[in-house]
């Protein structure tokens, strides 16, 4: 699995998601474009590439794409709709994008260059503010794990496989 870091200016959200499509199927890769502003670490988009993959081979997955099975476990929750708050928007703004399969340095590179991308590191720079709000994390359960924010996120990527 490859993590791309880098600034992304995205003027058609619509052209953005068409080429991520493009690039997977040329390069038989997984991928899958994150808000870096979510992702609180690697370890959390590893966490839910694993139990999508879980889901997916014991035939309990919820979306019939990997990529929107993997974001789904990213954010938590099992409405896609909801999930997609965790994706790209329209704008400049830091991403992460995951590339898992297939040619994925083949991917990675056919990224750089048919997107607007800026190599920069973007993985770990979260917004405690946007990440406390999609995971619904208050104040006293923030306390309580030690102002651990992290943790949390990834108990919450945990959980979904056991609500299912």
């Amino acid at each position: 699995m490859r993590l791309v870091e880098a600034e992304a200016t995205v003027s058609d959200l619509d052209s953005f998601i068409a080429v991520v499509g493009d690039v997977a199927d040329e390069t038989g890769a997984t991928v899958q474009a994150f808000d870096a502003r979510y992702v609180v670490d690697r370890e959390h988009l590893e966490r839910a590439t694993e139990l999508a993959d879980r889901a997916i081979g014991r035939g309990n997955e919820i979306a019939r794409d990997r990529a929107v099975e993997i974001l789904l476990y990213a954010s938590g929750r099992r409405q896609i709709n909801r999930a997609f708050e965790i994706g790209v928007s329209e704008g400049t703004l830091p991403v992460v994008i995951l590339v898992d399969g297939g040619d994925e340095e083949g991917a990675e590179a056919a990224l750089f260059d048919r997107l607007d991308l800026e190599p920069a590191e973007t993985l770990g720079d979260y917004d405690e503010a946007l990440v406390r709000e999609v995971f619904d994390v208050g104040e006293t359960e923030l306390r309580v794990a030690d102002g651990d924010l992290p943790a949390l996120v990834k108990e919450r990527v945990a959980l979904l496989a056991v609500e299912r």
